[in-house]
């Protein structure tokens, strides 16, 4: 609980200083591209939250660098194995000049780093037909890299919205810190708490009013951290299920498989090339701004539409974060509720890009 306190005090103090002192930095690390399809903000706003997530997390580490022991240890390898991804993202919120596959092919460096020094490692999937390959450690290695740096790009898609990536995250790691709990092992649970206290102290910034944002190095830190404690708590405890991992990051993981699909092929273009038909921007254009009879010059309904918008996912977040919390040792039941989800996605997706909103939604 002291680590948790300690991240989450300094990182409410960091975003604090980044907001008070905008005015000289701005230049460099506002966002101010109001025009393309995926953005809904017409205020230049900060998006170098991440920042003051990793000073959390410094704090939490210094501060129990006296304590010593496996803790100390985890806490600084998993912190340190961090930063190719975390600077990766942070260059391109500083110089919008940092592709996608740049920064997926250092955070991908960071879990093979994790992997190695905490011996955290994917070993299957429950899955016969599949299962079998992670026989051969390699390919253990190069799934973990995949699974970690797509769950980080996961984060960054669901950037959208205030209050949206960063809720998600605290949702899926208490769930993360419930499951360690019950099992006894407080060392993921204390690394969960770090994150969370950490990515509270921003929380407070940014919903609903939104001062600062997330930002690339945020959020692909926030994917790498939750990716890497998942495997780490499935590497480590065998009556865990890998469902479970996947489970717990369902409505992320979802948004980037079925983006993965809709542009590549339903809309047959780049993987990479950024839209406006994301849920969180369904949800924002044609639930929210309907509503409140939205146009582009009221700022003030469009504060409150982004606003609300967020709660209808932390909502679905939880439809996979809650299953996956109770029937974390059971396979099959995981796999069902996998399913269940998939199907309210594609479901509640469809009705709104069909102009069919449902109208308890409304």
């Amino acid at each position: 609980m002291l680590s948790l306190l300690l991240s989450f005090i300094t990182s409410t103090l960091a975003t604090l200083l980044i907001i008070r002192f905008k005015h000289l930095h701005e230049k460099i690390t506002n966002d101010h591209f109001f025009n393309e399809p995926q953005k809904i903000h017409s205020i230049a706003v900060p998006r170098i939250g991440g920042l003051s997530i990793a000073i959390g997390i410094l704090a939490a580490l210094l501060g129990s660098l006296s304590d010593g022991g496996a803790k100390v240890v985890a806490l600084s390898s998993l912190a340190l194995c961090a930063i190719p991804a975390f600077a990766a993202g942070f260059t391109e919120d500083a110089t919008k000049n940092v592709g996608v596959r740049t920064r997926l092919f250092f955070t991908a460096i960071s879990a093979a780093l994790a992997s190695y020094f905490l011996r955290a490692q994917v070993s299957g999937l429950d899955i016969p037909a599949i299962d079998s390959l992670f026989a051969y450690p390699l390919f253990g290695l190069a799934f973990t890299c995949f699974a970690v740096a797509g769950l980080a790009n996961a984060y960054n898609l669901i950037d959208g919205i205030n209050g949206l990536a960063s809720m998600v995250a605290l949702i899926s790691l208490c769930a993360i810190a419930y499951v360690s709990i019950k099992i006894g092992d407080t060392l993921i649970a204390s690394l969960a708490f770090v994150m969370i206290g950490a990515i509270g102290g921003f929380f407070i910034w940014n919903y609903p009013m939104g001062l600062i944002f997330l930002g690339d190095g945020g959020s692909y830190l926030i994917g790498y951290w939750i990716g890497m404690i998942s495997i780490l708590l499935i590497s480590r405890h065998a009556e865990i299920s890998p469902w479970f991992a996947l489970l717990v990051n369902g409505y992320p993981i979802c948004e980037t498989l079925f983006t993965i699909y809709r542009r590549k092929i339903h809309q047959g273009k780049k993987v990479g090339h950024p839209d406006s038909i994301h849920f969180h921007t369904l949800l924002f254009h044609r639930v929210l701004s309907p509503k409140y009879r939205l146009n582009k010059s009221d700022v003030r309904l469009a504060f409150i539409a982004n606003a609300r918008t967020s709660p209808y996912l932390w909502i679905l977040s939880s439809i996979a974060v809650i299953p996956a919390m109770i029937f974390w040792n059971s396979t099959n039941i995981l796999q069902i509720f996998t399913l269940i989800f998939v199907c309210i996605y594609i479901y509640l997706y469809k009705k709104i890009v069909t102009f069919k909103t449902p109208k308890w939604l409304m």
